[in-house]
C-alpha cells in the first residue's frame, strides 16, 4: 500500500502519495485533445522542481491559487515519459507558509557575515557618518531584514542572505582600496559601500519566487535607498548637509554616472564605489553562472 510521503522533491518516488507545501512557479490552463481543460504546473522547493497536472476540476482548482503562491498540495507521484510528475487531487494557496523554506539561501554563515558587517562599520570614524550607520545597524528589524534579503532576482547573489553577502564584499573591497589609496575619504566610501543597496530591502517581495514589489517596479532600489538614508539622517541632530550630499552622490552613482547631474562622477569616492560594486557583481555572477 502506498504511503503518504513527506519528502522534498528530490526524494519523490513514483507510486507514492504526497501531501505538502511547495512553491508554484508556473501555472498554465491548457486544453486536452478531448477538449477538456487541465492545469499544467511547475512546483518547486529548495531541492528542485517537478511538473504537476490537474485533470479534474481544473477551473475550480485554478481559482484557488495564483502563480507565485506557496501552495498546499495533495496528489500522487507518477512517471510520465520517463519523468516524474504529480497528478493533483487538490491544490490551494498555503496559509502562513514561510518563503524562506522554499527559496535558495546563502552558503556562507550569516552570523559570520553579521560580524564582518559590524567590523566594517567600526572602520568609520567620522562621528556623523558613524551615527547614521548606527541608526541603521542598531535597528533590529533592519538587521533581520538584511539577513533575509536577496540582492537580485536572478543575477548575482539571487538568494536569501545575498544582500548581506554582497554588502560585506563591497565594503571589504572599499576598506582595502582606502588602504591602497589613502587620499580617498574612507569614512564616506565605507559608509556608502555599507548603505549603497539598502533600497533592495524594499525592492523585492518574497513568495514562491523573488519578485519585484510595487515600489521596486515603479521606483527602484537606488531611489528607495536614497529615501531610506534621508529618513534616517532626518532622525539625527543636524546631520551636516555636505556629508549627506557626499554620501548620496556615491549611492546614486553606484551603477554608474548616468544617474548623476551631467552624467559625471564628481568625487573619487563615487567612482571607486561604482567600480567596486561592479567588480563584486561580475565576479560573483561568473562564479554562479559562468562567463558566457
Amino acid at each position: 500500500m502506498a504511503t503518504v510521503e513527506q519528502a522534498t522533491i528530490a526524494e519523490l518516488r513514483a507510486g507514492s502519495e504526497i501531501e505538502g507545501v511547495f512553491a508554484c512557479t508556473r501555472k498554465d490552463r491548457l486544453t486536452a485533445r478531448s477538449g477538456t481543460p487541465y492545469l499544467a504546473l511547475e512546483l518547486r522547493d529548495r531541492s528542485g522542481a517537478i511538473q504537476a497536472r490537474a485533470f479534474r476540476d481544473a477551473d475550480f482548482l485554478a481559482g484557488q491559487f495564483d502563480r507565485g503562491d506557496l501552495v498546499a498540495v495533495t496528489g500522487r507521484v507518477e512517471r510520465f515519459r520517463d519523468e516524474l510528475q504529480i497528478e493533483l487531487i487538490s491544490i490551494k494557496r498555503a496559509e502562513a507558509a514561510d518563503p524562506a523554506s522554499f527559496l535558495p539561501t546563502a552558503y556562507r554563515d550569516l552570523d559570520e557575515l553579521d560580524g564582518f558587517l559590524e567590523h566594517l562599520a567600526r572602520e568609520v570614524y567620522d562621528a556623523d557618518l558613524r551615527a547614521l550607520l548606527g541608526a541603521f545597524l542598531g535597528d533590529a528589524s533592519f538587521r533581520s531584514d538584511l539577513r533575509r534579503a536577496p540582492c537580485t532576482r536572478s543575477g548575482h547573489h539571487a538568494y536569501l542572505g545575498g544582500l548581506l553577502e554582497h554588502t560585506v564584499a563591497v565594503a571589504t573591497l572599499a576598506l582595502e582600496t582606502c588602504a591602497l589609496h589613502p587620499r580617498l575619504n574612507s569614512d564616506v566610501l565605507i559608509t556608502a559601500a555599507l548603505l549603497h543597496d539598502v533600497g533592495k530591502l524594499r525592492e523585492f517581495e518574497l513568495g514562491a519566487e523573488i519578485a519585484f514589489s510595487e515600489a521596486g517596479t515603479l521606483v527602484g532600489h537606488v531611489v528607495l535607498g536614497q529615501q531610506m538614508i534621508l529618513g534616517r539622517a532626518a532622525g539625527l541632530d543636524a546631520f551636516p548637509e555636505e556629508k549627506l550630499n557626499a554620501l548620496l552622490h556615491c549611492v546614486l552613482a553606484h551603477h554608474g554616472a548616468d544617474s548623476l547631474p551631467g552624467r559625471r562622477f564628481r568625487t573619487p569616492e563615487a567612482l571607486a564605489l561604482a567600480r567596486l560594486n561592479a567588480v563584486d557583481a561580475a565576479v560573483k555572477g561568473a562564479l554562479e553562472h559562468g562567463l558566457d
